[in-house]
């Protein structure tokens, strides 16, 4: 063999050792990425931001079913039940925040079955006195204020269009939302009083009639500060209840745009 074939030869085992080398580089690259995004992904969800979506209609008209939120878990501090895992070594609240505040829509896990995440609006703070009289809300012995405004347009359990009576509610701190009245003399439109205890909070849903909350002491009842997961700030997407989320072959028909990035 003549020395320029032999430098031929050499130039192509060359070239394949670049390839392979270039090849497994940018396998390697891609996965350093995909790494890193998961890396980010998982310290994103276990310290700043928990994704939430509505499963029923308990918030409605301000919660959708279908409305995907991300809930903010700095605001409050971090809990045992701010992670993934369950880190009962925490007691209380570390790097705690302000605190729930009233009229602030919250996630948090279920007294009576921690493994199981709520949503709900903060109504009382520990030590209010909290009471419903003929539907309308009393605070400390005080109405709170309530406007009817337009019915909501909704539909039943057998998917039939409906106007439900609503109601604008503004509470002692000025933070104002629309509450559904499905009934009248609902099962909780008339209640004894509830003397919310220390480091503890009352729990509505926006749907009055259509709600298990504080209200209901033996399933829901008072919640520890400790059992918050978090602040609910944005509706980061919205997809109307009788579509998957994954069915995106369906999102130019299904999505609600006007909810879209909607703070709460």
């Amino acid at each position: 063999m003549s020395v320029a074939e032999r430098d031929a030869d050499s130039e192509k085992d060359g070239g394949k050792k670049a390839k392979k080398a270039k090849s497994g580089g940018g396998i390697g690259e891609t996965l350093k990425v995909v790494i890193q995004a998961l890396i980010i992904a998982l310290l994103f969800r276990t310290f700043l931001y928990h994704p939430f979506n509505i499963p029923s209609g308990s918030m409605m008209p301000t919660l959708l079913v279908g409305d995907y939120l991300f809930v903010s878990k700095f605001s409050y501090g971090y809990s045992r039940y701010s992670f993934p895992v369950d880190l009962s070594f925490i007691k209380g609240r570390v790097w705690e925040g302000e605190g729930p505040q009233r009229g602030d829509i919250a996630v948090f896990r279920l007294p009576r079955d921690p493994g199981t995440d709520y949503i709900k609006r903060v109504i009382g703070m520990p030590g209010d006195r909290i009471q419903m009289r003929n539907g309308l809300l009393y605070i400390n012995d005080e109405p709170v204020e309530r406007e009817r405004v337009e019915d909501y347009a909704g539909a039943n359990a057998f998917g039939q269009e409906i106007e439900v009576a609503q109601y604008r509610e503004t509470l002692p701190n000025g933070v104002s939302y629309m509450t559904l009245d499905l009934t009248q003399n609902g099962e909780k439109d008339n209640t004894g009083v509830y003397e919310v205890p220390d480091d503890h909070y009352f729990m509505m849903g926006d749907n009055r009639d259509n709600s298990s909350d504080s209200r209901f002491l033996n399933f829901v009842g008072y919640v520890p500060e400790e059992n918050f997961v978090g602040r609910a700030e944005v509706i980061f997407f919205s997809v109307d209840e009788e579509t998957h989320v994954w069915e995106f072959w369906r999102w130019p028909w299904s999505l609600r745009y006007d909810r879209l990035f909607e703070g709460l």
